[in-house]
């Protein structure tokens, strides 16, 4: 697997429907995103995403990825608590373990929700990263995590969106993202991370993270998030 195209709901979506399907090898769509083009490989919601919204007739490849699919994978980098609570950092890192690319070109995911505008392509939604959730309290070091686990992998993560973004990673277009190479990070920040998260323990089996909420420390989950900031920053 080489280039991967994971598509969130954020209204700038829309941009890739007449795109062409080269460069990019797999879709990824989240949620309601499928909606956006018909070309996509994977869906993947939640448990409570409703049926209503499923698409009704799927044909091979397409496939929908459910919780029993990404939980698993998503632990084996170190669960919902490190990695972020919301379905786009979910779906990268399922699409990170499952696919293994050599880039995930996320659009539609810049999770940045201005009061009284459209919130995602199609109209208002309920958007993850408001709710009051001790996972989602910096995304930009959530997705800093995101990037610095992907680029030991070998992947580069890319934001395609030209718009304001929580995201930390480097941009790109349809035509460059063939080149992108993973990002440089601070390895002596990134094992430092990765010891603070070895410490806290703070690992859900279930993903149902929010069960367990009382036993985590915000001010432990901060410091961790400002040294994940800190190994892309402080190369």
């Amino acid at each position: 697997m080489s280039i991967v195209l994971l598509l969130g709901s954020g209204p700038n979506v829309t941009a890739c429907r007449d795109w062409p399907r080269e460069p990019f090898d797999r879709i990824v769509t989240i949620n309601n995103a499928w909606a956006v083009r018909p070309d996509w490989d994977d869906l993947i919601f939640p448990d409570d995403f409703p049926q209503a919204r499923q698409p009704v007739d799927i044909a091979p490849p397409q496939r929908f990825i459910r919780s029993g699919d990404y939980v698993p994978l998503q632990n084996t980098f170190g669960g919902f608590v490190y990695a972020g609570g919301t379905m786009a950092f979910t779906a990268s890192y399922w699409a990170l373990a499952a696919l293994k690319p050599r880039v995930i070109a996320v659009l539609g995911c810049d999770m940045v929700y201005s009061a009284g505008h459209q919130t995602h392509f199609y109209g208002q939604g309920t958007a993850d990263p408001l709710r009051a959730d001790v996972t989602l309290r910096s995304l930009e070091a959530k997705s800093a995590r995101l990037m610095a686990l992907a680029a030991a992998q070998g992947c580069a993560m890319v934001n395609l969106s030209q718009d304001e973004s929580r995201l930390v990673f480097p941009r790109a277009t349809p035509e460059t993202v063939a080149s992108a190479a993973p990002a440089p990070v601070n390895q002596t920040h990134v094992k430092s991370a990765l010891t603070q998260e070895q410490s806290l323990a703070y690992y859900v089996p279930s993903g149902k993270y929010w069960k367990e909420e009382d036993r985590f420390d915000v001010a432990a989950i901060d410091a961790l998030d400002a040294q994940w900031l800190k190994a892309i920053r402080e190369i």
